[in-house]
């Protein structure tokens, strides 16, 4: 007897259909086309989920700048003297001190011209 996988094929289109919703025209309703654009669709994410990483250190590199130039000095000069000094803050801590407490980072400022 011939086995027919019907019920398996159709469980696994199932799958991408409900992946597929919400894209335009036949993106969404033709088998061909959900394939493929769910497919580029999870490969982007993918990749998105990976430059989420290099955009924040971006975000912090450039608020630390903007926090250094309001205290007279530049980012490059500061990272070298809070290295020299043997401060280990973060990239995203840092950030945050100059966002929030503006007090605390220019004494870091402070430091790391005196090194």
């Amino acid at each position: 007897m011939r086995i027919k996988s019907g019920v398996t094929t159709r469980r696994h289109k199932k799958k991408y259909f409900k992946l597929a919703k919400g894209n335009y025209s036949a993106k969404s309703t033709r088998w061909r086309m959900v394939k493929q654009q769910v497919e580029q669709s999870l490969n982007r994410a993918y990749m998105g989920r990976k430059d989420k990483k290099g955009d924040f250190r971006s975000l912090w590199i450039e608020r630390i700048n903007a926090a250094c130039r309001e205290h007279e000095t530049s980012y490059s000069r500061f990272m070298n003297g809070i290295k020299k000094a043997g401060i280990t803050l973060n990239r995203k801590m840092l950030s945050e001190m100059a966002v929030r407490d503006n007090a605390s980072f220019k004494k870091l400022v402070e430091m790391s011209r005196s090194k």
